[in-house]
């Protein structure tokens, strides 16, 4: 069968089988914890429904399910704007500073790390997580679920942000922690890694009263603490190529708490956004498979819905396979949006 898997968005059911997912990962944006899990839930029905009036207070949860035996092999996200001045995005600004002495005819040219905020952030894409046993399927899964955010995006481009943020995972050691906020963040807050993540996702405030003000020389850091500042773990490195591939570049902006790097992009200029377009479908479907492949997405409802087919275009519809319209349940008289991969 070729279209074995469904991305759709998140339903009030899915409750065990994320947490089933979580309990085989672990990722600070899917906490095994089964309140904190329903709660996302319920924000992002909320969020695609329209409940939620302010269009970038939305927060949206995409799955990947196996046609199968609907099990969830995946899961990611697109918050609609982040920071805000309830909630500013904060992030450490890596900047040169020249000092030069007359007395002794020398200079020196030091990195430091700036802490900042913003009350009027990008739309931020994350929460990207698959099954380990499914990481290296032939469907490439992970690409299913992080390119369907884009798709996704250009269907509804009205409700996000001129500019898109990837905040990417540095290396960490084996039990966890970032060798970046050992050195400085606990020892202005004394709190574990884990511990300030988490509370900074609902409260910023002891960042803004216990961190310092001014720059932090980079020099006086270990050289370990250094060489991670803007680089990604072993796992992530394959994020970064595709981001770049599509538009993304590092802005020199890294995380607070790990040092992991900002990646941006304009959402117009992003490619994968730029070459979506929407298309009627055909009457027939498909009878040869082609070697053109796609992620076809459309809205039925208030449900997001979503595959990876291959396709032709014939007199400007989309013709699909007899699979592809019976997964999104569609006829001739539906639209979808076309993104080609």
């Amino acid at each position: 069968m070729e279209t074995e898997f469904l991305i759709r968005s998140v339903r009030e059911d899915d409750l065990d089988e994320l947490y089933r997912l979580a309990n085989m990962v672990y990722f600070i944006n899917l906490p095994a914890d089964r309140d904190i899990l329903k709660e996302k839930i319920r924000k992002s029905i909320d969020s695609f429904s329209g409940n939620i009036e302010d269009k970038f207070a939305r927060h949206y949860i995409f799955v990947l399910e196996s046609l199968d035996d609907h099990a969830l092999l995946g899961t990611s996200t697109v918050i609609a704007r982040h920071g805000s001045p309830q909630e500013p995005h904060m992030y450490f600004e890596l900047k040169e500073i020249q000092k030069y002495s007359e007395t002794i005819h020398s200079g020196i040219i030091h990195k430091v790390l700036r802490l900042k905020f913003e009350d009027d952030g990008p739309t931020e894409i994350g929460g990207l997580v698959v099954n380990p046993n499914f990481r290296n399927h032939k469907g490439k899964l992970g690409r299913q679920l992080s390119y369907a955010r884009f798709l996704f995006i250009k269907m509804k481009r009205r409700w996000f942000k001129n500019h898109i943020l990837s905040e990417l995972m540095p290396p960490l050691t084996e039990s966890g922690e970032s060798v970046l906020w050992e050195s400085l963040g606990r020892k202005f807050t004394n709190l574990s890694y884990p511990e300030a993540d988490m509370l900074s996702r609902k409260n910023k405030e002891f960042v803004t009263s216990l961190f310092p003000k001014g720059d932090i020389y980079t020099c006086l850091l270990p050289g370990e603490v250094r060489d991670v500042i803007g680089k990604v773990g072993t796992e992530t490195e394959p994020v970064v190529h595709m981001l770049q591939k599509i538009g993304f570049r590092w802005r020199e902006h890294i995380d607070p708490f790990d040092g992991g790097p900002h990646y941006w992009a304009e959402t117009d200029k992003v490619t994968l956004i730029h070459a979506t377009k929407k298309y009627s479908v055909a009457r027939d479907p498909l009878k040869k498979k082609t070697k053109d492949l796609a992620l076809i997405g459309l809205m039925v409802g208030s449900e997001f819905i979503g595959i990876q087919s291959s396709y032709e275009i014939s007199r400007n519809r989309v013709c699909l396979p007899k699979q592809a319209l019976e997964a999104l349940n569609i006829s001739s008289s539906d639209s979808v949006y076309l993104m080609p991969i």
